[in-house]
């Protein structure tokens, strides 16, 4: 494995029972660096984002930081940096804004910079300083994805795990989520970003893998995966375009 990643995955395998659902997946996130994993439903990739965050059993190589995290818990991994933003946002419904940013940044409570994490989030999403009071069961779609970035935030991630941030929404909502996403890029924070979104998630990031049955199909540069016929056939919506160019 190379020097100076952030996350370095080696021939990672999860299985459910005796169905193999992720197998033999590499990948690497650099620092500072967008690296998303695209592929159909099923693929494997809320499974692939699971194990490396700790939440799944895995087998394979697993270095963060330059660190072997093959054995780190859950808790371990979140302290040093490792934070997942899930499929279904799963905030606390019935507590408001402002709490479930103060429970993000519980692990960090100790260092004194709680505060000033949370006026930062403030500063990044507007909307949710004036959705401070209110409770989060009551916020729309695109508020919640919001309100689930920043209490990730508040937990000063290194390496940011989204996992399908622009399910169910709006797409000028899905518009503003990815800027967001592509504006964390200037904090340093490292973001592995798996999507369903083949072509927002290509635009915001850096590099690229495509999942299919669990097992890597390709990766590359996201503007050359962009341009590969395969991808923008399959994920882009190009497929007929790219017969009537044939014909």
């Amino acid at each position: 494995m190379s020097a100076g990643k952030v996350l370095e995955v080696e021939r990672l395998s999860v299985a459910y029972g005796k169905v193999l659902a992720v197998r033999d997946v590499s990948l690497s996130v650099a620092p500072g660096s967008i690296v998303t994993v695209i592929g159909p439903n099923g693929a494997g990739k809320t499974t692939l984002l699971g194990a490396i965050a700790g939440l799944l059993p895995a087998h394979g190589a697993l270095r963060c930081f330059g660190a072997n995290a093959m054995q780190w818990p859950v808790e371990e991994r979140v302290a040093r940096g490792i934070v997942l933003v899930p499929e279904k946002r799963e905030l606390f419904a019935s507590m408001s804004v402002a709490d479930n940013l103060l429970l993000g940044g519980f692990a960090r409570r100790r260092d004194r910079t709680v505060t000033a994490k949370l006026d930062d989030v403030y500063g990044r999403f507007p909307r949710l300083a004036e959705r401070r009071a209110q409770l989060a069961g009551t916020l729309s779609g695109g508020e919640r994805q919001m309100l689930a970035l920043g209490r990730a935030l508040m937990a000063a991630p290194k390496l940011l795990l989204l996992d399908e941030p622009s399910l169910g929404l709006a797409p000028l909502v899905v518009r503003d989520i990815f800027a967001i996403i592509a504006a964390l890029r200037a904090t340093g924070v490292a973001l592995l970003l798996v999507e369903q979104n083949a072509r927002a998630a290509l635009q915001v990031a850096d590099y690229g893998y495509v999942l299919e049955t669990g097992e890597l199909a390709l990766e590359g540069p996201s503007t050359e995966l962009a341009s590969n016929p395969r991808v923008a056939a399959t994920y882009l919506g190009q497929g007929g375009k790219l017969r009537a160019a044939a014909s």
